[in-house]
């Protein structure tokens, strides 16, 4: 799910070219881009549990505080990925905005649904290496000799009440 119309047609234009070059294999069947705004829609594509891993790859900042609510993280969007996540699946961040990254991983460590997946664990999933190396903005900060932010989070089995 996109906002923006311009990488929806990018990312819609690479399924379509991946599934062209791997016709005879049917590799790439199982991948969609829709345009579409994750803060309103999100339990509308999805049903509880569905889902065992969200990537949020380079949002935007919104540096300004009073755009701090348009970020793609906050505790009311983690409730809502929280009820889309299966237990045990992985919400994986990659930012190069260090104060971002700050942000996101305050907001999932005080959210009772996720906790931090420890660096070792990061350091041998798939999906970061590839996360860091082959999006199209992670290219391009490596290109810039930019820094990467990454931060993964568990969603809980069974997180606690909140306590009034």
């Amino acid at each position: 799910m996109e906002i923006r119309t311009q990488v929806t047609e990018f990312v819609q234009d690479r399924i379509k070219a991946l599934r062209n070059q791997n016709a005879a294999t049917g590799l790439y069947q199982n991948i969609a881009c829709l345009r579409a705004n994750t803060m309103k829609f999100l339990p509308n594509f999805f049903r509880k549990a569905q889902l065992a891993k969200i990537f949020l790859c380079f949002p935007d900042p919104h540096f300004k505080a009073r755009k701090h609510k348009a970020r793609i993280v906050s505790t009311t969007l983690n409730s809502e990925y929280a009820f889309v996540m299966k237990s045990g699946g992985i919400v994986y961040t990659i930012t190069d905005v260090e104060d971002l990254h700050k942000w996101m991983v305050q907001h999932f460590d005080e959210h009772p649904s996720f906790e931090r997946v420890s660096k070792n664990e990061e350091a041998e999933d798939e999906c970061v290496s590839i996360m860091i190396v082959e999006t199209e903005e992670g290219k391009k900060v490596e290109r810039n000799k930019g820094e990467k932010f990454i931060a993964c989070f568990r969603r809980v089995a069974n997180p606690p009440w909140p306590r009034e």
